[in-house]
């Protein structure tokens, strides 16, 4: 029988070689294939966790390996990635889970590239939510977390054209990493970054922000707060006026948003009309709509169930207000997590209010809500 430390020995010997190029390049291949055949994936990652805790043969994982407080409740968390995890581009979230009181728990954040494979996160601790209130409260280093594929659209254009960025909030988190990568190449355009807090402790980045506006003459800075007044920060919400004031007379700036579903939404009226282009990402769920009261059936024909649930919620809060547990991760409508198939009926997307009689279609669950009786593939 062979001893457990002698397991060790090998694993991080057959790892080293195989998998980080220290056979010559012609064994590679072959000890890696020989090796996979024989050595299932759980057990080859049962013990080579025990030689480095990211190391695995498939699985993107992640290491904590820095901490600090970036606001009130916020925290900023730097992530050593393995070999698995695939890298985002400025802008785009990266799924991150953890495993909280015996659960799985995903949830979507936008991550700053380091060097070194390097990504750096800033959470917030929400009320109830379960994922965030681990990684600001509990997360310490040397944890492990996994990490899913980067998705989103989020990308400052190509072309020269003014930006304007806003942020309500937490949205300051995808802003900040496009405008790192910006300033990194060097900003050749004028940019404008605006970004509303409640309260001044709830800032993010604030002397990185202002450090790059003294050494970017073409970047702006506003920093507003709309509940405590501070005299290190401008006051009041993103209106009409504010914006003229942010923008210069004439100009038509590709904008950004990102932030809740009502700034979002508040930001696109104000800017869509006279952008040159206008993205946005509402980091919460769409608030129930009124004018689609009432309820709708809907049959789950894996299941066979049959339940009633509100016209005017997304489709996903009303079936986990149903005691169901839907697969979900952004609850924004842009990693699909929560897509499945529809058989029939008509859905209505809560962020743009389009509606979808197609039967045989896929939808998102989180962005989409039954405008009549449904027949969902779950």
């Amino acid at each position: 029988m062979i001893a457990p430390e002698m397991y060790i020995h090998m694993y991080r010997h057959l790892y080293a070689s195989a998998y980080s190029g220290g056979m010559h390049t012609a064994p590679v291949p072959l000890a890696r294939r020989a090796w996979t055949a024989l050595v299932p994936d759980h057990v080859f990652d049962f013990w080579a966790e025990r030689v480095s805790p990211t190391w695995s043969r498939r699985r993107p994982l992640a290491r904590v390996v820095a901490r600090e407080m970036a606001a009130d409740d916020t925290v900023t968390l730097v992530l050593a990635a393995n070999r698995h995890v695939r890298l985002p581009a400025p802008g785009q979230h990266l799924m991150v889970g953890a495993e909280i009181d015996g659960r799985r728990v995903a949830r979507s954040y936008s991550p700053t590239l380091l060097p070194g494979r390097r990504v750096s996160i800033t959470v917030k601790a929400v009320p109830g939510g379960r994922m965030s209130r681990h990684l600001v409260q509990s997360a310490r280093i040397g944890d492990v977390l996994t990490i899913g594929e980067p998705f989103g659209t989020l990308a400052l254009p190509v072309d020269e054209a003014p930006v304007l960025l806003l942020a309500g909030g937490s949205g300051i988190t995808p802003m900040i990493a496009l405008l790192r990568a910006e300033t990194a190449r060097g900003i050749t355009r004028a940019i404008t970054l605006a970004c509303w807090v409640r309260t001044p402790g709830e800032a993010c980045f604030v002397d990185e922000l202002r450090t790059l506006a003294e050494a970017h003459p073409s970047l702006r800075v506003h920093i507003a707060t709309t509940r405590a007044a501070d005299p290190r920060f401008a006051h009041g919400r993103l209106d009409a006026a504010t914006l003229a004031a942010l923008v210069d007379a004439g100009s038509l700036p590709h904008a950004i948003a990102c932030g809740s579903a009502d700034f979002v939404a508040h930001a696109r009226a104000l800017c869509e009309p006279h952008a040159a282009s206008f993205q946005a990402e509402a980091f919460s769920p769409p608030a129930a709509q009124p004018g689609e009261e009432g309820e709708a059936e809907i049959r789950l024909a894996r299941s066979g169930t049959t339940l009633r649930v509100p016209r005017n919620q997304p489709l996903l809060v009303a079936l986990e207000a149903a005691g169901l547990r839907p697969a979900h991760g952004c609850r924004m409508g842009i990693c699909n997590t929560c897509a499945c198939g529809k058989s029939a009926g008509t859905t209505r997307d809560v962020l743009t209010g389009a509606r979808d009689p197609e039967p045989a279609t896929a939808l998102r669950l989180c962005v989409n809500a039954a405008a009549g009786d449904l027949v969902l593939d779950l």
